[in-house]
């Protein structure tokens, strides 16, 4: 076969048509030009495909994949020494996946106990054991279908002798750093034009690990499984956005897209309020007139579609259907296609009364409000990102030089002059690192979802033509020659400030060895294991829980996995064991629940960490109209309760608190206590249960 050295007529931005090796074959050459559309956008082209740029694209593959690699084993390190993984017992490293990644956890160890797993699926989509006296459809509910590949995978493959089942799961998540690092690398190479600055945003990245990702000590959290698929659709976005592109390159992008947003909202279940975020963005551009009618309706389509394959996956869970993404979309879509300008209409569409869960009045709401996690961003978080560079003024240079350095171009379908002109590509990641910045503000635990886009917009400040030029032109001497060496030397310079500064801290950190330790929750798991009947039913905290399904396998009343009403009421009613309540009360409640027994903290019933009207205790008293503890103001329809509080009062073993509960185990932090039946069927109830005391 005859190997041709033609040209394809595909242009990159620079407005060169590169040269690659084509067949005689058309679908091929079309493969071909897709892989080359990307390469050609990603690499500073000479004009023609020399070996001297194949070399150069390759070293920027390399060192692209190697900082993805590097980040991975960099995170599995440190959760190797954190906990000392590989030292400790399978019951301490199931209590190392605290709260509700113990929880979902559970889900992938359920799959591979099953006889088969066929049976495994049906045990998840009729599951009783998760919230007892209910049969709830887990794939309906819960994002866990990550767990339930990895489950079957597992099974599969000829791997059981040599990987345990733990490790096969934490290395699969710790891989998906990798891919999240690689997809940063490529939406910088495309903005940028050179893969110097996806090295400048892996390095970034990695260094600022803190405020970046959490992957290292919360492994099984859906923002880890998903978030990696979030970057390569935003890597698929901006190449989709790209000057150029051929029907079928566009066709392929657009699968790709598709297919990363259909994993991220399939991993996540807060997909729907990221895109409502990345629809507003859309939306902005379209108002803007940045990109076409064809571009926005098939940047909409691919949401849409991936939201409704997400909902029939889910065995049509109604929360998808009701979303306000959907709704905004459709929305959008309709005014669109049916008037003339679509700017005309106005984005109030979130009222604030529509967000209920913001009243801090609210008990569920305050319950998560109160976290940390969902305050403010810390100011510090700026001091630290600021430490490897001074991104946020790089990100206000390229803001103030969008205007200026644009050319104008017509409008779509016009003979005018656009008022705003500015790359596509550039206009979207510029508006997704503004409004997820905002998000970020407003939300801590959305930071993850801005700086990691952030590292790869604020590289493409400092590799990219607009800066450098425009400067070049004010000093009158912009030539190609000066604006390359520029570009190819600063990021150089920045790297390798970056390794003086930061490698021995760098080495320091991964010298630094701990250990788990949880003696008081290990004696607790394997007294629940032993002593208590494999169906019983337990109730508590929602953290707590998650973890006893884990490492025991027991019936839950409830869960930390919170977006069901019905939950969301139970756990507020079994959390009166923290309350103001005559121990009837709390008797009825729990056994309306189902519970067999009920495990208390002391540190919840005597929590300090959080301050006054955010404690536990608070939150129920406020919930109950009860004054709260301690020195401070009360609103002044709250009452003083008639009723001490349970958790502390049980502990007395007055006669109102033995004839309905019996403790059976206690140590220094937890209390359990065996619930009494009825009369009728407390013969049945006289099966011994053992009385361990840790407290010595």
């Amino acid at each position: 076969m005859n190997v041709l050295r033609t040209p394809l007529q595909v242009e990159n931005s620079t407005g060169y048509s590169p040269y690659i090796l084509s067949v005689p074959s058309r679908q091929l050459i079309y493969v071909l030009e897709t892989f080359n559309i990307v390469l050609c956008y990603v690499t500073l082209s000479s004009g023609v495909w020399t070996w001297r740029t194949v070399l150069w694209v390759a070293i920027g593959w390399i060192v692209g994949i190697s900082l993805g690699m590097l980040c991975c084993i960099y995170v599995a390190t440190l959760h190797e020494n954190d906990l000392w993984f590989s030292n400790i017992k399978e019951v301490e490293r199931e209590i190392s996946f605290r709260t509700e990644c113990g929880l979902y956890y559970s889900y992938y160890k359920q799959m591979l106990r099953a006889p088969s797993i066929q049976q495994g699926l049906s045990e998840l989509i009729s599951d009783n054991a998760t919230e007892s006296k209910r049969t709830i459809n887990l794939l309906r509910r819960m994002n866990i279908y990550q767990e339930v590949f990895l489950g079957v995978l597992y099974r599969i493959l000829p791997i059981q002798a040599y990987l345990e089942p733990v490790y096969f799961y934490i290395y699969t998540v710790f891989s998906l750093q990798a891919v999240y690092v690689i997809a940063l690398f490529i939406t910088s190479w495309l903005l940028s034009g050179s893969w110097l600055a996806g090295a400048l945003t892996g390095v970034w990245y990695i260094l600022n690990r803190v405020d970046t990702t959490r992957v290292e000590f919360t492994v099984s959290l859906r923002e880890n499984w998903s978030l990696p698929f979030f970057a390569l659709q935003i890597a698929a976005i901006t190449c989709y956005l790209r000057p150029h592109l051929k029907p079928i390159q566009q066709k392929v992008v657009l699968w790709l897209m598709f297919l990363a947003t259909l994993c991220f909202c399939l991993t996540w279940q807060f997909n729907q309020f990221i895109l409502l975020v990345q629809a507003l963005i859309i939306f902005t551009l379209d108002c803007l007139d940045l990109i076409s009618t064809e571009q926005v309706t098939c940047l909409y389509l691919v949401q849409v579609s991936s939201l409704l394959s997400v909902w029939l996956l889910q065995f049509c869970n109604s929360m998808i259907l009701g979303s306000l993404a959907l709704s905004f979309i459709v929305a959008a879509l309709f005014v669109k296609h049916f008037q003339v300008r679509p700017n005309t209409y106005h984005m109030f569409l979130l009222k604030p009364q529509g967000f209920d869960w913001f009243i801090l009045q609210d008990f569920d709401a305050s319950l998560y409000l109160c976290e940390e996690a969902f305050g403010l961003l810390p100011l510090d978080t700026f001091d630290r990102l600021a430490g490897t560079l001074p991104r946020l003024y790089v990100l206000c240079i390229n803001v103030i030089l969008s205007d200026s350095s644009a050319v104008g171009r017509p409008q779509k379908g016009r003979g005018e002059a656009r008022p705003i002109c500015m790359r596509a590509d550039v206009a979207y990641n510029l508006l997704h690192t503004v409004f997820f910045g905002l998000l970020a503000l407003g939300t801590m635990r959305m930071k993850y979802l801005w700086t990691g886009h952030m590292c790869a917009f604020a590289a493409y400040g400092v590799c990219g033509k607009e800066l450098w030029s425009l400067c070049l032109n004010m000093i009158h001497c912009n030539t190609k020659t000066k604006l390359r060496l520029i570009r190819y030397t600063l990021p150089l310079v920045i790297l390798c400030f970056l390794y003086h500064k930061f490698w021995p801290k760098l080495m320091t950190e991964l010298s630094e060895l701990r250990e788990f330790y949880d003696p008081d929750t290990v004696e607790l798991m394997t007294w629940i294991s032993s002593k208590t009947p494999k169906k019983a039913v337990f109730a508590g905290s929602m953290q707590l829980l998650a973890g006893i399904k884990l490492c025991t396998g027991r019936v839950l009343t409830n869960h930390p996995h919170y977006e069901d009403r019905a939950l969301r009421e139970r756990t507020r009613q079994v959390y009166q064991i923290y309350a103001h309540q005559s121990p009837e009360e709390v008797h009825g409640i729990l056994r309306t629940a189902g519970a067999d027994f009920v495990v208390m903290e002391d540190s919840i019933c005597y929590e300090r960490r959080h301050g006054r009207g955010c404690r536990l205790r608070d939150l129920l008293d406020l919930a109950n109209g009860h004054i709260m503890d301690g020195p401070g103001d009360n609103d002044p329809d709250l009452v003083h309760a008639s009723h001490p509080r349970f958790c502390e009062s049980v502990k007395t073993d007055g006669p109102a608190y033995t004839a309905l509960f019996t403790r059976v185990f206690q140590n220094k932090t937890f209390h359990v206590y065996k619930l009494r039946r009825g009369k009728k069927r407390a013969k049945g109830d006289r099966e011994p249960v053992a009385m361990e005391d840790k407290t010595h």
